[in-house]
């Protein structure tokens, strides 16, 4: 299991190095939401960012169709990043790894932490990064 509160900088470059698809757990339409800031950060970063919004689904953020849950996103995805409160961690893990080609990585955003939740994910071979946010680490690494 990783070791949550310290995540090594070639560790982080790492992952965000090779992730290309993500899917924005908790995406929202509004533009003084983090989730929209980070998601427009991570578009002109060259990934590719999938909102997921049950209550936003069929509908664009930032010219990105909404996906009502990981499932209905029709590509592989690599990483999910979750706008989630830490109490939804252990659901969204069961929903990764319910998907049929698993992410690499689950990384919960600032204040998204819960050690236990992810255990599964661990224990799948997925990779987790806890309260951190990529559009932070990002130009903190030099990425």
């Amino acid at each position: 299991m990783a070791d949550h509160d310290h995540y090594s900088a070639d560790e982080l470059r790492a992952i965000l190095g090779e992730v290309k698809t993500i899917a924005l757990l908790g995406a929202s339409p509004k533009p003084d939401r983090p989730s929209f800031g980070v998601m427009r950060f991570l578009l002109s970063k060259g990934y590719a960012v999938y909102p997921v919004n049950p209550g936003q689904a069929g509908k664009e953020i930032l010219g990105q169709t909404v996906f009502a849950t990981m499932a209905d996103i029709p590509d592989e995805i690599d990483m999910i990043d979750v706008f989630r409160a830490p109490e939804y961690l252990s659901e969204v893990v069961s929903e990764a790894l319910a998907l049929p080609k698993r992410p690499k990585v689950i990384w919960g955003q600032l204040s998204v932490r819960d050690d236990e939740a992810v255990k599964p994910a661990e224990e799948a071979g997925i990779r987790v990064v806890m309260d951190r946010c990529p559009a932070i680490e990002i130009p903190r690494l030099g990425l």
